[in-house]
């Protein structure tokens, strides 16, 4: 599926994988930001009516991350990893396993930052476990949720960028 730079872009390459991409009206140091300090990804992250009650983030190699989102009717759900690669402003990738998961082992999510004059493409890769597994997410409304919460942190680059006087 395709779509104008705003919106969210995804692929199926494999029978293990979904790529996602989005392009940001800010440079690559600010998105990655976004996507790594708590106080951050407590103001986008997640799907519309969704919100990170907790955020554990321990940015370096083998480092533990952690998010508890909180539902609209008070759900829960709650997500956790370990980083494999830390490149500040290009590269970012970690294992994702949900406490509740629906299919099997842990997914490979790879976040990458490309800029290009002031505007940056994040391409997130999430490569499961099995085929299986891929086919039960691509049920889910996984890719609107996450397409919801890319929404939100556009909103908050462009407050960003616009109080700090940076050139988007």
């Amino acid at each position: 599926m395709t779509g104008p730079d705003d919106s969210l872009v995804v692929h199926t390459p494999g029978d293990r994988e979904i790529v996602l991409s989005r392009v940001f009206d800010a440079p690559a140091h600010l998105v990655f930001a976004a996507f790594t300090r708590p106080e951050l990804l407590a103001r986008w992250y997640g799907a519309r009516g969704w919100r990170l009650v907790e955020c554990d983030v321990d940015l370096r190699v083998g480092g533990r991350w952690r998010y508890v989102s909180q539902g609209p009717d008070g759900d829960r759900m709650v997500q956790s990893g370990v980083y494999r690669q830390v490149e500040p402003a290009h590269r970012l990738v970690c294992t994702e396993l949900f406490d509740d998961q629906s299919y099997p082992g842990e997914t490979l999510v790879s976040h990458e930052f490309t800029e290009l004059a002031g505007r940056t493409t994040v391409t997130t890769t999430l490569r499961y476990a099995t085929a299986e597994g891929r086919d039960t997410v691509l049920r889910y409304p996984m890719a609107r949720g996450y397409g919801e919460g890319l929404t939100r942190l556009a909103e908050l680059l462009h407050l960003t960028t616009t109080m700090r006087g940076e050139t988007p």
